[in-house]
């Protein structure tokens, strides 16, 4: 006797009907009924919005009481039977008597943010399950990459999440809260501050990389923003100036260089050795093997997790930003860099668009995460055309002004060894760091050491490094103030 044949999966039920509750959806419109100015408050608060309900009366019904409410009419009965008739929405409710037994079912509004509360968790189910269909059709209908279709899918959950914003905070509390930031700034003399970059110079500024924050260093090609990128990832990862003496975890997206030159060029820039001549294999295996060996036996604890995937994606990118967050804790994310992000979804609107939407994507994942994210990015030609000493300007930013608006530090990275007319031309070490832009600070220029054999950038000792005031010295030099 021949078996039956089984199915590979269990079949969905179509006839399953969606999440809802007609008793808590009549019991948050019954209480509108009963106390209107309270209740329709709660409910904007609490987001609902006309498809948070799913039976259709329902959301009509809503709907017009929140017009009626912007409008600040007298919300009962009499009032919105008037409106919806008005409307010509009586009958599609099923008239006056529905109203009145909205009033009948609901004995009191004291119970709203009960029912509220149930309305909204149905309506987001349902937007769960909209989102699980939505990457099964995805699965099977596109014929994109699976890490594409995985990226896409990803994002429609997060914009779920990104959508349930808590309420706003009492004033109560932000004060509280803020004191109690205050207190502790007086109680460690530290002043508030985020991660050490490792460099004094740059942590008097900013005082420290500071969550939530978008910082770009850009730079025309070959000035050094990838080295100053990995000295900070280093120095951050290594705990170097470090209040607490312990180092971060680092997240880096390198778009442009390999895993392989990356490493090599942070393992040749520690131990203090030419990259360039152990490439060419001139490095005798004597001393320099020493300082390689003792390099990676430092570099290994370091937690830094690379990705160096190419030609990514900005949702994708979030996506694995997401997860380097959540399962290896990092505390900075870097991209390197910003032009070669894509954005497919306004792709084919012109590149400034593109990205725009790539420069309010890295913000927005910036604040997901609560982590500084480190941006670099390139320059256009206008600062080697404009004049012959390089100084660039918030405008040089390549390919969208996007990039100054969602930036909250902007570095502008030159070295006038590069230019012949420059007056400090002859100073091969010198390099010049312009805060062209600080949301929370002054503006103005900073001086780094910058050893191009190694790759390495350090503090410079004329920049008051050995106790001056280097904000009191930037201040007073551009008048630089917070916006």
């Amino acid at each position: 006797m021949a078996s039956e044949p089984v199915s590979a999966a269990p079949s969905i039920r179509s006839e399953r009907l969606p999440p809802y509750s007609d008793e808590a959806e009549r019991g948050v419109l019954g209480s509108v009924l009963l106390d209107a100015n309270r209740v329709v408050d709660v409910c904007i608060t609490s987001q609902i919005e006309p498809n948070s309900f799913h039976v259709p009366a329902h959301r009509i019904i809503y709907d017009v009481v929140r017009d009626m409410h912007s409008e600040s009419k007298v919300i009962d009965v009499l009032t919105l039977t008037e409106r919806l008739d008005a409307l010509g929405k009586l009958d599609a409710v099923g008239g006056s008597t529905v109203l009145d037994q909205l009033i009948d079912s609901t004995p009191t509004a004291a119970h709203a943010e009960y029912y509220i509360d149930i309305v909204r968790q149905k309506h987001l189910l349902r937007h769960i399950i909209e989102s699980a269909r939505f990457s099964e059709q995805q699965c099977y209908e596109t014929s994109d990459s699976a890490d594409e279709i995985l990226s896409r899918c990803e994002q429609t959950f997060l914009d779920i999440s990104e959508r349930q914003h808590g309420n706003a905070l009492p004033w109560p509390d932000a004060i509280k809260e803020t004191m109690q930031q205050i207190e502790s700034i007086l109680d460690s003399g530290r002043g508030l501050r985020g991660l050490s970059s490792g460099f004094l110079n740059i942590d008097r500024i900013l005082q420290g990389l500071r969550p939530s924050e978008m910082i770009v260093i850009a730079a025309r090609p070959s000035m050094g923003k990838t080295s100053l990128a990995m000295n900070i990832a280093e120095n951050i990862a290594l705990g170097r100036n470090d209040p607490d003496k312990q180092g971060h975890a680092v997240g880096i997206f390198s778009l442009e260089m390999s895993y392989e030159t990356l490493v090599m060029r942070m393992l040749c820039s520690h131990a203090q050795v030419r990259s360039f001549d152990l490439a060419r294999g001139q490095i005798a295996a004597g001393p320099a093997h020493v300082k390689l060996t003792t390099a990676a036996s430092v570099l290994r604890k370091a937690p830094i997790f690379l990705d160096d995937t190419g030609g990514l994606d900005i949702l994708e990118l979030r996506a694995r930003a997401r997860r380097m967050r959540k399962r290896q804790g990092v505390e900075l994310i870097i991209v390197d860099y910003l032009q070669l992000l894509n954005s497919r979804e306004f792709a084919r609107q012109g590149r400034q668009i593109e990205t725009a939407q790539v420069s309010s994507n890295l913000k927005a994942m910036a604040k997901e995460l609560r982590v500084p994210v480190i941006v670099l990015s390139q320059l256009s030609r206008a600062p080697d055309q404009r004049d012959k000493l390089g100084k660039p300007k918030l405008s040089d930013l390549r390919d969208s002004g996007a990039i100054e608006q969602d930036a909250d530090v902007v570095f502008m990275l030159r070295r006038p060894c590069k230019y012949d007319e420059d007056p400090e031309r002859d100073d091969d070490t010198l390099a010049m760091l312009d805060i062209a832009k600080h949301r929370n600070g002054p503006t103005g220029s900073l001086r780094l050491n910058f050893e191009e054999d190694y790759t390495r950038f350090t503090d410079r000792a004329d920049q008051g490094v050995d106790g001056g005031d280097i904000v009191e010295q930037i201040v007073g030099e551009m008048g630089g103030v917070p916006e």
